[in-house]
C-alpha cells in the first residue's frame, strides 16, 4: 500500500531521447518487451500449429498478414476494448467475410477493394467486433492471390478464424503466465454496502459518470479505452492530486499511539469487552510478538459463533509511518474499512489511523491553507 500512494517523481527525458518516449500512456520499457516477447511466441506458435494440423503448401497460406498487426494490439495492448478476444475473432474472421463478398460480386477490383474494407467496418461495428487488422484481413481476401481466391468462401474460416482463435488462446496463456489482466476486465465501479439508495461515499462527490460522458460528447472523438477504465483512471488523477497538495502529513504524525490491541489466544467475548469499553470499531489481533495478524470488529463477531478471536479474525489494512496520510482516503471511505494500522517493516504495531482521524487531518489541512492563502 505505501508504495501505491506515493505520488511518481516528475522529470523530462533527456533532450537525445524525446523521439523514443512511448506514444502510449503508461507504456514502459518492460511493458514493450514483454509485448515483444509475446509477439514471438504467439505469431511462431501459431504458425507452427497451424502448420502441423494442416500441412504447408502453396494451396493455402499458412497464416495471414492480419495476425502480425492484431498481435501487436494483443500483446503490446492488451487493455485495448480493440484487442479483447471477441473482437479479434469476430473482427478478422467477419472482416475477410466481407472482402471474399465483395470480390465474388464486384467484377472490378479497385471498386471490390474500397467496398470490401467498408463493409467490414461496418459489420465489425454491428456486431461489435471492431478490429483494426480486419481491414487488413478484407484487403487480403480481395488482393491476396491465387491460393486465397481458390479457398473462396472458406478462407475466412481457415485461415483466418483458426489463426485469431489460436492467437487469442496463445494470448491468454501469454498473459496468464505474465500475470497480466487479460481478457481485459474493468475494476468494479464502488458500490454502496449498507443497502440503502445512497451512492457509495467515493463517488458522492467530485467525478460522476455523467460527468464522463458529457466531456466525451464534448470532445466528439473515439478514445481507444475502455469507459470504467476511463473513469477509474479520473479518479486516480484525482487521487494522486490529493496527495500532491496535502501529502507533506505523514501516518506517523496522525496516527494514534496508544492502540488498544489484544492478543490472538484471546476470547471473542473478551474482544466485545475491549471494543465497548474503548468505543472503538476495531481491534489489531496481535501475536506474542506484538505482530499484526490481522483485525477484529463487533462486525466480525456478531457475523459467527466463535470462541477464538482468530476465528473471526479479518485481513488487516496497513500502512508505514512515511506514507501520506491523505494517500488513505480511498481504503477508509471504500464502505468497509474503519480504520488502517499502521505497522514496522516486521509487522509490528506502531498505531491506528481511523475514519476519525482522517476526517479531522483533512479538516485542519484545508484550514491552514485557506489561511495561507487569506495571509
Amino acid at each position: 500500500m505505501s508504495e501505491s500512494i506515493r505520488a511518481p517523481r516528475q522529470g523530462k527525458p533527456a533532450p537525445g531521447f524525446r523521439l523514443f518516449r512511448p506514444i502510449l500512456a503508461g507504456a514502459t520499457l518492460r511493458e514493450r518487451l514483454v509485448a515483444c516477447l509475446g509477439a514471438l511466441a504467439g505469431i511462431t506458435l501459431t504458425g507452427l500449429i497451424c502448420g502441423w494440423f494442416f500441412g504447408e503448401g502453396p494451396h493455402i497460406p499458412l497464416i495471414v498478414a492480419p495476425m502480425g498487426a492484431s498481435a501487436v494490439l494483443l500483446f503490446a495492448v492488451p487493455a485495448s476494448p480493440l484487442a479483447q478476444p471477441w473482437p479479434v475473432i469476430g473482427g478478422n474472421t467477419i472482416s475477410a467475410f466481407m472482402g471474399v463478398l465483395a470480390a465474388h460480386f464486384i467484377p472490378d477490383p479497385v471498386v471490390a477493394i474500397g467496398v470490401g474494407v467498408s463493409l467490414a467496418i461496418a459489420a465489425m461495428s454491428v456486431t461489435r467486433s471492431l478490429h483494426p487488422p480486419g481491414g487488413a484481413a478484407a484487403l487480403t481476401a480481395l488482393i491476396g492471390g491465387p491460393a486465397v481466391t481458390s479457398a473462396g468462401f472458406l478462407f475466412p474460416l481457415f485461415p483466418v478464424c483458426v489463426n485469431s482463435v489460436i492467437l487469442v488462446a496463445l494470448g491468454i496463456a501469454f498473459h496468464k503466465i505474465s500475470r497480466r489482466n487479460y481478457p481485459h476486465v474493468p475494476v468494479a465501479v464502488p458500490v454502496n454496502t449498507h443497502g440503502t439508495a445512497d451512492l457509495p461515499a467515493p463517488v458522492r462527490v467530485g467525478i460522476r459518470p455523467e460527468d464522463v460522458d458529457a466531456a466525451l460528447v464534448a470532445l466528439d472523438e473515439t478514445l481507444d479505452i475502455d469507459r470504467a477504465d476511463l473513469d477509474r483512471l479520473l479518479r486516480q488523477v484525482e487521487h494522486h492530486a490529493l496527495v500532491r497538495v496535502h501529502g507533506n502529513l505523514t501516518c506517523g504524525e496522525v496516527m494514534s499511539r496508544d492502540v488498544v490491541t489484544i492478543k490472538s489466544d484471546s476470547s471473542a467475548s473478551r474482544a466485545r469487552e475491549l471494543l465497548l469499553a474503548h468505543n472503538v470499531r476495531t481491534l489489531p489481533v496481535v501475536d506474542g510478538a506484538g505482530r499484526l495478524m490481522g483485525t477484529v470488529g463487533l462486525r466480525e463477531l456478531a457475523l459467527r459463533e466463535v470462541g477464538g478471536v482468530t476465528e473471526a479474525m479479518s485481513e488487516a489494512r496497513t500502512a508505514s509511518l512515511e506514507d501520506p496520510a491523505v494517500g488513505l482516503v480511498p481504503t477508509l471511505t471504500d464502505g468497509r474499512t474503519h480504520a488502517i494500522v499502521i505497522v514496522s517493516a516486521d509487522r509490528t504495531v506502531l498505531g491506528v489511523i481511523t475514519q476519525t482521524d482522517l476526517l479531522a487531518t483533512l479538516a485542519r489541512s484545508a484550514s491552514a491553507k485557506a489561511f495561507e492563502q487569506a495571509a
